[in-house]
């Protein structure tokens, strides 16, 4: 409060020097509060642009009255790392333009002019304002009922993120979530069925949560008890139905249904026409999924089918698809991209996946179906395979 409103810096600061002296807050808890805003001082410089400096000065006055021992505290520089965008002016203006779209999205649910909005505000696709958005996403929801919580799920699992942006949407809010408790004491448990539900919904790999959980130094700290509760929830039985159906289903009307049974529909119509079926009626059935935001889904099930069985049939589908229009090129990079993310599951059942998926990947770069700065894996970008 004292570094939003700064004339009550004085009476604030004075009112902490005097619990302290007279025992009613201790010094760990003096040193923890202040450790806990140096934690979040990125966060909260997107509303208040000189956080840090003030900040410095907070401690600084604390200290020379006796009140804070600084040498239990980490180390805040003035000036914040300048390869990260979090402390920018776009940053500051995705948030706010962010804010603003998962309003509407929750009155309106139309996932489509999200996925528009959002491309038309992260042109780069930065990763880290991708993470802004994911963390700004459910914090919303968590403010809300279960309809939105729902809502907020579902357009998560549509968006698709790499699940490096949305591992550091995980982190941030589970860095915050101290705070969040303060508003919402059931944070732990949404922050735990959200992450739960990203995992049943294949937004995250179960790998990820081990990254997630490799940040959470603390066995007692928020973090871990939000992996805890999440391990525990996908581990029960019938647990990906029972994580689906969490907050009651029917988040967004049109689209509530959509991941799921897109997903069921897609497989169906793509194993028809690689049986014999034709392209026209193919292109047909996808095109009246209405759902141009998931066509990645099509791309990613072609291409494992065509890395399974062998059969390059599919092929031509995603070229009839492409040259007509039908499947965008955002979409394809997205379809591309997913499959990159799965190989090495994939390389279990297929072990020459990698071999395959690079050739393909350097046929669609040369039909135009994808960026040329394309690639996946270390070791192909260490090797110039991109």
């Amino acid at each position: 409060m004292a570094m939003e409103r700064r004339q009550a810096e004085a009476p604030l600061l004075d009112l902490l020097k005097e619990a302290a002296e007279d025992g009613f807050i201790n010094s760990s808890q003096i040193t923890k509060g202040f450790s806990r805003l140096i934690d979040t001082v990125d966060d909260l410089s997107l509303d208040i642009p000189n956080a840090r400096e003030i900040l410095q000065q907070l401690i600084s006055k604390a200290a020379s009255e006796g009140w804070l021992c600084v040498s239990s505290l980490k180390s805040l520089s003035v000036e914040p790392e300048r390869n990260s965008i979090t402390d920018s002016d776009a940053a500051r203006s995705f948030k706010i333009k962010s804010q603003s779209i998962i309003q509407e999205y929750f009155l309106s649910g139309d996932i489509l002019e999200v996925n528009s909005c959002i491309e038309q505000e992260n042109k780069s696709n930065s990763a880290e304002l991708n993470a802004i958005f994911v963390k700004k996403l459910i914090t919303l929801a968590m403010d809300r009922k279960n309809r939105e919580k729902e809502m907020a799920s579902v357009l998560l699992s549509s968006l698709c993120f790499p699940a490096d942006d949305v591992v550091s949407g995980f982190v941030m809010l589970i860095e915050s979530a101290d705070d969040t408790a303060l508003d919402n004491p059931v944070v732990v448990e949404d922050l735990a069925m959200f992450l739960a539900r990203a995992v049943v919904d294949e937004v995250l790999a179960p790998q990820n949560l081990e990254e997630i959980g490799s940040q959470c130094l603390s066995p007692d700290s928020i973090g871990s008890k939000v992996l805890r509760m999440a391990k525990s929830s996908l581990k029960a039985t019938l647990s990906g139905e029972r994580i689906l159906r969490c907050w009651g289903g029917g988040g967004s009307s049109r689209t509530s249904w959509a991941v799921e049974d897109v997903k069921d529909k897609i497989g169906k119509l793509l194993e028809e026409y690689e049986s014999g079926g034709d392209i026209r009626e193919a292109c047909r059935c996808i095109k009246e999924l209405g759902m141009p935001f998931f066509h990645h889904e099509v791309v990613k099930k072609s291409l494992v089918t065509i890395m399974e069985k062998k059969n390059e049939r599919l092929w031509g589908l995603l070229r009839e698809c492409f040259e007509s229009g039908l499947i965008t090129f955002n979409q394809m990079m997205k379809g591309f991209g997913r499959v990159a993310e799965s190989l090495e599951d994939l390389a279990l059942d297929v072990p020459d996946a990698r071999t395959q998926f690079a050739k393909y990947v350097e046929r669609a770069k040369n039909k135009g179906w994808l960026d040329n700065s394309f690639c996946f894996g270390k070791q192909e970008h260490e090797n110039g395979t991109c």
